[in-house]
């Protein structure tokens, strides 16, 4: 069962499948995609994606039905994500760093019979194809033993756009995030949707030109990946890296003329104590956006000491209604306002409420609870989860605590959900603390995150031992390792006699964070 929210009632506007036509019709010879020594232009990402599009449906993939996507970032990218919705097929990426696992459940979850995947991830699209019988795997330039090459199926398709019917309401994007307990969620963007997050970003942080190129080095599949569509759309490049390395960015930064990255502060953080940092030309430069995680003070105050203050912007957003509630514009970058989240973005209803929903006054805090466009339409098949999320009249609920100042500034103040943003990853404590319960000498554990110069947080585990056992720390998070996605791992473990618990025998994870947070 397909789970949707009801969703406030915006003017029409046009789709996601549109935007992509007008882009490719507009901007043809102009270069789109760099990649390395590799680039290509407006006109081949737009033929390339057609004949992708018609392989797709060759293989016997309907129109609405949905994919896996295990794809890094590379040149195939942009125009395995415009084929998907030139085909109307509803995407899942999957992000390489987590567990054959977590890859076997998301795609069992969301019922693809398919998965797309990339040259360099053919062992796990292997491993998956073992794991899942009836699944049929797709490679790009590669194949697994018994499936098929996509690449080499789209050559010999046409690069006209296959004829499908095209609704506002069509899923083309199925984003897996997760709930406070970590349980897997899976927001749903419709071609309203999307199209709707193209035009936040384009009203609120840049209003890209076709002299401009972003750099992207984060997973596409993610925050960065929204841009592409905004600069698709006004005949900017985009600029990809396979990964974020300090040295290799600001190479890039500088030999590409870069006009605008987008950054999570730990990658901001290695990039200000590069040793390169203050002989690259950023001349070109005009936008840093930041966000994804809270920004220590250090860091944008290194940063603007260096790049000066013009050139930074601040977003807060949230999965399920991308990419930006509030901004903190360049002008407001004073001592005053670093700590909070900017002004409602132009697209965008915010209001805090109290825990009956109602309105709190100014300088009361409150749930942060928006209303956008952009909204996704509810989680897939979590009828439950959608209800607690998104209100019958658009309201979407955050689980942030904020509040507003007397000039309409929005302040976060705490996160109602336990999660921990660690270099621009969420990890949810319930998750961890799972895979640490199943090690025998684990009696009960508490996962909180701790302040750290670099991540933002680190995962710190608290672990009382059954009489008698010992483990090492190194040991417990070996064991994690081997169950999740390195980055949700324990960095460190605190050996506890007792784990402080609520009136009602909860873990008490705020007692815990206030026992052990050191101020920063």
């Amino acid at each position: 069962m397909n789970s949707t929210a009801a969703t406030a009632s915006f003017p029409s506007s046009p789709t996601y499948h549109a935007l992509i036509r007008r882009g490719a019709l507009q901007h043809g010879p102009r270069t789109a995609i760099v990649f390395g020594a590799q680039s290509m232009t407006f006109t081949e990402v737009d033929e390339l994606s057609s004949r992708l599009a018609h392989a797709l449906l060759g293989c016997g993939i309907a129109p609405r039905s949905r994919v896996g996507l295990l794809l890094n970032n590379g040149l195939y990218s942009v125009p395995l994500d415009f084929a998907c919705v030139k085909s109307g097929i509803n995407r899942v990426p999957l992000n390489a760093r987590l567990s054959l696992d977590e890859h076997v459940r998301m795609l069992q979850e969301t019922g693809c019979t398919h998965l797309v995947f990339g040259a360099d991830l053919a062992e796990r699209a292997q491993a998956l194809d073992a794991a899942l019988p009836g699944l049929s795997c797709l490679g790009l330039d590669t194949q697994v033993e018994g499936g098929q090459d996509l690449m080499r199926l789209a050559q010999r398709q046409p690069t006209t756009w296959p004829e499908i019917e095209v609704r506002p309401d069509d899923i083309v994007l199925t984003l897996f995030t997760s709930g406070t307990t970590g349980t897997l969620k899976a927001a749903q963007h419709t071609q309203a949707s999307y199209a709707g997050v193209c035009r936040n970003v384009l009203l609120n942080l840049l209003p890209a030109t076709p002299d401009d190129a972003m750099l992207h080095a984060a997973s596409m599949i993610h925050a960065s990946g929204v841009f592409v569509l905004p600069f698709w759309l006004r005949g900017a490049r985009t600029v990809i890296l396979p990964s974020f390395e300090p040295g290799l960015f600001l190479r890039t930064l500088q030999a590409e003329r870069i006009t605008a990255i987008n950054l999570v502060p730990t990658m901001m953080q290695m990039l200000f104590e590069h040793a390169d940092i203050a002989t690259t030309d950023v001349s070109a430069l005009h936008t840093v956006i930041y966000g994804a995680s809270p920004m220590p003070r250090a860091i944008i105050q290194r940063g603007m000491q260096l790049w000066g203050q013009h050139r930074f912007w601040q977003y807060y957003g949230q999965t399920e209604v991308p990419l930006c509630l509030a901004v903190l514009r360049p002008e407001d970058h004073r001592e005053e306002l670093l700590d909070a989240c900017g002004q409602p973005a132009l697209d965008v209803e915010m209001k805090l409420v109290d825990e009956h929903g109602h309105t709190v006054p100014t300088g009361t805090p409150g749930e942060i609870a928006v209303r956008a466009p952009s909204a996704v339409a509810g989680y897939y098949n979590a009828s439950e989860q959608t209800a607690g999320t998104f209100g019958a009249d658009g309201w979407v609920y955050t689980r942030d605590v904020g509040v507003f100042d007397a000039k309409g500034y929005l302040f976060l103040k705490d996160r109602t959900s336990d999660m921990i943003i660690s270099g621009g990853y969420n990890v949810y404590p319930r998750e961890v603390e799972n895979a640490l319960m199943t090690h025998p000498a684990v009696r009960e554990c508490a996962v909180i995150g701790l302040p750290h110069e670099k991540w933002v947080e680190i995962v710190t585990a608290a672990v009382v031992l059954h009489a008698g056992q010992q483990v090492s720390e190194a040991a417990l998070i070996a064991h994690v390792a081997q169950q999740l996605a390195s980055y949700k791992k324990p960095q460190q473990v605190l050996f506890l006699q007792e784990i402080p618990k609520t009136a009602v025998g909860k873990l008490n994870r705020k007692q815990l964070r206030d026992q052990y947070r050191q101020p920063r």
